[in-house]
């Protein structure tokens, strides 16, 4: 809160500083903008058909992110900046200006100084210009003239920009082009130019664009084809080559035969084992006679099964190596019945032993060693076939690797090939719609706008008057000063025992102060800040000698010392004052005293002789560069102080500033009461900050007495 307050008090200081210079600066501003023109403004509206839904979108079947719409409506207002497109309304304006009785502007000094044959010169130029849509050279000494025409017209590219707004209204499908002048025609003409050149340039340019694209495309449509056709034979040679038809499936089928014929195998196999088993079992049954017996018999009867068998055989192998053909198949069962048929027919025979009655056993016996044989036949042509199929395996896989590669790359790129296709026949069907780009509203010349005069001169005022205010502040925030006690206690951590007004006298009777009934309210405020300081310096007190010091000099040490002892006179006290700065007597040459300090200390002057009740003695000093030690020893300057002691009830010495010599850190020496002299509106720098240190550790140092209030203010 003290803060602001002092910001206050600074602007109160200022006060008419801040009423001076906003008046003017509005004066000014008045004077400047009552001339103005005034101005009108003109709004053109193109519809993009990016929002809507357009029918080539429709067709399309695309539907772009707002991103990309965002993008493209950037793009455009960005392409209605563009100084190709300004420069075209530039060549049309200036070519009206030159051509029309009424031109939108009066001509500038370029314009009027051309001659006939400049002008017609430069209608030629800006026309060919026009037509072919170019801009001006201006490393051309020529067309830079002709540029430095357009500007003095305000008509050049920057100039127009200047003052046009181009913008989207919200998320709508609409761009508003705006302008300003001072002529509403010349408002109407630019926006309309603008939004005509613009939806020109952006038909043109996406045209060339989709051609270009379609070039391309379809050019790389034909590489894209000939690559594929390229694999595609590739792959049909190989085939071609290596008798390969349908390789997955071939080699499928092929495993499948694999793993049949090993089954197969298997089975017979289980059974050739099962076999010999049984008629192990069998021919334990028969005893040796017997089984001579038997097969002596059937020796002649197994003539026919055997060739049976033979034939069988045959046409099981047959069936092997023809991967298992149904029409073997019907042959060889029709063996098998008729194998079986003789061997039944072998059984009615009675080739056994009348003896015995084992009819039974030697058929089965008989059928098993046919079986037997089968299937040991049969275990032999598996194997072959076996073998003969793994052979055709292994050398697929080599092929199957080639052939997946192959197949892998016309995959690959019938892939980019219908990739192509698709974004060609996009491409071409997109070029095939005209753009839907039109100016749906055209600029139309408007009324004058209200005018800005009576806001611009206002404006001045306030803007002036807040930056008046903004450098103040600057310089109070910047300004490290002191102006009142509270601050310098603060700052400080020492106590102030009380504070002086500035007088703006340029002297002040300090005997008439106290002894007149009647003084200004300045004066007497004046008077009561004497009386408490010397309240509050008698309550610190613990001896006669009062050191009245400072850390900076031209503080009003003299008139604080003088005015305090003046107090203290009329309290009825004896008090002695000291010139004790040597390099600045201020007291000594006010004074008219004739009674030295130097007197004093060597012993020639006599204080109880000189002495008078009821005045206030004033020692001065001769001036000079010396210092208290060097006129006598510590000694003999305790003992004269002490004699002084007697004579009086207070001793005011005032010294140098601490921040000048070392004479007044000589005097503290003899003190035990010291009090400083701050001057408000100086600031406490680090020097200072090393005084006040080593008031501090003197253990002696009192409080401040703050002088100069209120002079930081005026």
């Amino acid at each position: 809160m003290n803060e602001l307050f002092r910001f206050l008090d600074i602007l109160k200081k200022y006060k008419l500083t801040l009423i001076i210079i906003p008046l003017v600066t509005t004066i000014i501003t008045f004077f400047l903008v009552r001339n103005l023109p005034n101005s009108y403004v003109s709004q053109a509206q193109i519809a993009t058909g990016w929002v809507d839904g357009t029918q080539q979108q429709s067709v399309v079947g695309q539907v772009e992110d707002k991103d990309r719409i965002n993008q493209k409506f950037s793009n455009l207002m960005e392409m209605m900046r563009m100084n190709r497109v300004l420069d075209q309304v530039a060549y049309q304006l200036i070519i009206h200006d030159l051509t029309s009785a009424d031109p939108f502007k009066q001509w500038s000094k370029e314009m009027i100084a051309l001659s006939d044959a400049e002008k017609a010169q430069a209608l030629k130029v800006f026309r060919e210009k026009a037509i072919g849509h170019q801009s001006l050279t201006l490393s051309k000494p020529a067309e830079n003239k002709l540029f430095k025409l357009l500007k003095s017209m305000g008509y050049d590219a920057e100039s127009l920009r200047n003052k046009q707004l181009v913008y989207r209204p919200s998320d709508s499908d609409f761009i508003v082009v705006q302008f300003e002048s001072e002529n509403p025609d010349l408002s109407a003409l630019v926006v309309n130019l603008v939004a005509s050149e613009v939806i020109e340039n952006y038909s043109t340019s996406l045209k060339e664009n989709q051609l270009r694209a379609n070039n391309f495309l379809s050019g790389m449509l034909v590489q894209k084809s000939d690559s594929l056709s390229q694999r595609m034979e590739k792959l049909r040679a190989y085939k071609i080559k290596n008798r390969v038809l349908n390789l997955t499936e071939q080699s499928k089928q092929l495993y499948t035969l694999v793993l049949e014929y090993d089954t197969k195998k298997q089975e017979a196999i289980e059974k050739t084992a099962s076999y010999a088993g049984a008629l192990n079992q069998i021919n334990k049954k028969f005893d040796p006679q017997e089984r001579s017996y038997i097969e002596a018999a059937l020796s002649k009867v197994n003539q026919s099964i055997v060739d049976t068998k033979d034939e069988l055989s045959s046409i099981y192998t047959l069936y092997i190596n023809n991967d298992l053909d149904p029409r073997y198949k019907s042959s060889y069962d029709s063996l098998s019945r008729k194998l079986t048929a003789q061997i039944n027919k072998s059984s009615d025979q009675y080739i056994n032993n009348p003896l015995n009655t084992k009819q039974e056993l030697i058929n089965q016996k008989l059928t098993m060693e046919i079986q037997l044989d089968l299937t040991r036949y049969s275990i032999n042509s598996l194997d072959k076939k076996l073998r003969s199929l793994n052979g055709q395996f292994e050398t697929m896989v080599p092929k199957e690797a080639d052939v997946q590669s192959l197949e892998m790359g016309i995959e690959i790129a019938s892939k980019e090939y219908l990739d192509i296709l698709n974004m060609y026949n996009q491409s071409t069907l997109e070029s095939s719609f005209n753009v839907k780009m039109n100016v749906v509203q055209q600029g139309t010349p408007g009324l004058a706008q209200p005018s800005k005069k009576m806001l611009l001169v206002i404006l001045s005022a306030i803007i002036s008057f807040a930056f008046c205010v903004l450098v103040l502040f600057v310089i109070y925030f910047f300004d490290n000063s002191v102006i009142s006690a509270q601050e310098l206690a603060n700052k400080t951590d020492i106590p102030v025992l009380g504070e002086v007004n500035y007088l703006v006298s340029p002297s002040v009777d300090l005997s008439a102060l106290w002894n007149q009934e009647t003084i200004a309210p300045h004066l007497l405020k004046f008077k009561n800040q004497l009386r408490s300081i010397r309240y509050e310096i008698e309550l610190a007190l613990t001896d006669k000698i009062l050191v009245v010091t400072s850390i900076s000099p031209t503080v009003g040490k003299t008139l604080v010392a003088l005015s305090l002892a003046l107090a203290w006179k009329m309290t009825n006290k004896k008090v002695l004052v000291i010139d004790g700065n040597f390099s600045n007597p201020n007291i000594s040459r006010a004074s008219t005293s004739k009674m030295y300090l130097e007197d004093f200390i060597s012993g020639s002057l006599d204080l109880n002789s000189k002495h008078k009740v009821g005045n206030i003695d004033i020692l001065s000093n001769k001036g000079g560069d010396t210092s208290l030690m060097e006129l006598a020893s510590r000694d003999v300057i305790q003992a004269k102080l002490e004699e002084a002691k007697v004579l009086y009830d207070l001793i005011i010495i005032e010294t140098a500033a601490l921040d000048d010599r070392n004479q007044s850190k000589e005097w503290i020496l003899f003190s035990n009461n010291i009090v400083s002299v701050f001057s408000a509106g100086n600031s406490i720098s680090e020097r200072k900050k090393g005084q006040i240190a080593y008031l501090k550790e003197t253990g002696s140092f009192k409080g401040w007495i703050i002088n100069k209030v209120g002079n930081a203010e005026r």
